[in-house]
C-alpha cells in the first residue's frame, strides 16, 4: 500500500489546567514525525500516546464524531477558533495546513460561560440550557402528518436549513471579544421560527432563549461579526439582525399585554 512519507516536526505550546478553579499554564511538547495526512486530533492522539508511554499525564481534549458535525472538537489554534482554515472544524483540519518546524499554540475556547473542565476541554452546557429554554415545538403526538400537507416556501425552507446547520461548537463565542452567543441563539431561533411548526411559540421562544443567554453570562453583541467569520458552518450574521428584530417585536407585545 502506498504511503505518504512526508512528516512534520512541530513544537506544541499547549494549555494545561487541572480544573476550573486551578491556575493554568502553557507547556511545551514536541510533536515529531507527524504525517501531514493526519488530522489535528490524530496529531494530538500521537502526542498523547507518547506522553502515556513516558508516564506523563495526557492532554485532555473534547472530541466525538471527528466528521465535523458534532461540535465537540472546540480548540483555539494559533489564536483562531478551529484553526487557520475557514469553514472547517478542528477535526477536519489536517496537518498539511502547517509547515515543518512550526510552533502551534493550542488552548481552550475562553469564555466566562464555558468554564474549563481540564486542559483543552470546556463545559459548554450553557448552550444546552439556552436551547432547552425555547428549542421545542408543540405538536400532537401520534403519526407524523403527510409532508405535503404543510406547504413551506422554498426560501424559508432553505434559510431554516442553513440555520439548522449550526453544530453548537461555540466558535462564535470564542471569537467574540465580548463572549457573545448571539450567532448561536440567532441560528437556533431562526431554525424553529421560520417553519410553520414553530410559529405558535415564536414570540415566547425568542424571549426565553435570549433571556437564558443573558442569564448564562454571555456578553453583548457589538457587531464585529468575528462570529460568522470563524463559524465552521458559515452561519450568516444576518441571523443576528433577524433575531434583534424578532426580540424587539416580541418584547413590545409582551409589554403591551
Amino acid at each position: 500500500m502506498a504511503t505518504d512519507s512526508r512528516t512534520l516536526n512541530l513544537l506544541l505550546r499547549v494549555w494545561r489546567q487541572s480544573a476550573a478553579d486551578k491556575p493554568g499554564r502553557f507547556e511545551n511538547y514536541e510533536a515529531n514525525n507527524i504525517p501531514e495526512t493526519a488530522s489535528f486530533l490524530e496529531m494530538l492522539d500521537i502526542v498523547n500516546e507518547g506522553l502515556i508511554v513516558s508516564g506523563q499525564e495526557p492532554i485532555a481534549f473534547d472530541h466525538d464524531c471527528r466528521e465535523g458535525i458534532c461540535g465537540m472538537c472546540s480548540l483555539v489554534i494559533n489564536g483562531m477558533p478551529h484553526g487557520p482554515k475557514g469553514g472547517v472544524t478542528t477535526c477536519q483540519l489536517h496537518m498539511r495546513s502547517f509547515r515543518d518546524g512550526d510552533t502551534i499554540w493550542i488552548e481552550p475556547f475562553r469564555s466566562k460561560a464555558f468554564p474549563v473542565i481540564r486542559d483543552l476541554a470546556t463545559d459548554r452546557r450553557a448552550f444546552d440550557r439556552i436551547t432547552q429554554a425555547g428549542g421545542y415545538i408543540s405538536v400532537r403526538t401520534g403519526s407524523a402528518p403527510e409532508a405535503n400537507s404543510v406547504p413551506i416556501p422554498k426560501p424559508d425552507a432553505d434559510e431554516a436549513f442553513a440555520s439548522a446547520a449550526c453544530i453548537g461548537c461555540g466558535a462564535c463565542v470564542a471569537a467574540c471579544k465580548n463572549g457573545s452567543a448571539m450567532l448561536y441563539v440567532a441560528a437556533k431561533v431562526n431554525h424553529f421560527n421560520l417553519l410553520p411548526q414553530g410559529q405558535p411559540e415564536a414570540e415566547t421562544r425568542v424571549l426565553a432563549m435570549v433571556r437564558q443567554m443573558d442569564k448564562e453570562g454571555f456578553g453583548n453583541c457589538t457587531n464585529q461579526y468575528e462570529c460568522s467569520a470563524v463559524c465552521p458552518k458559515s452561519i450568516s450574521e444576518e441571523t443576528i439582525r433577524k433575531l434583534n428584530r424578532d426580540y424587539r417585536r416580541a418584547a413590545v407585545k409582551e409589554l403591551l399585554g
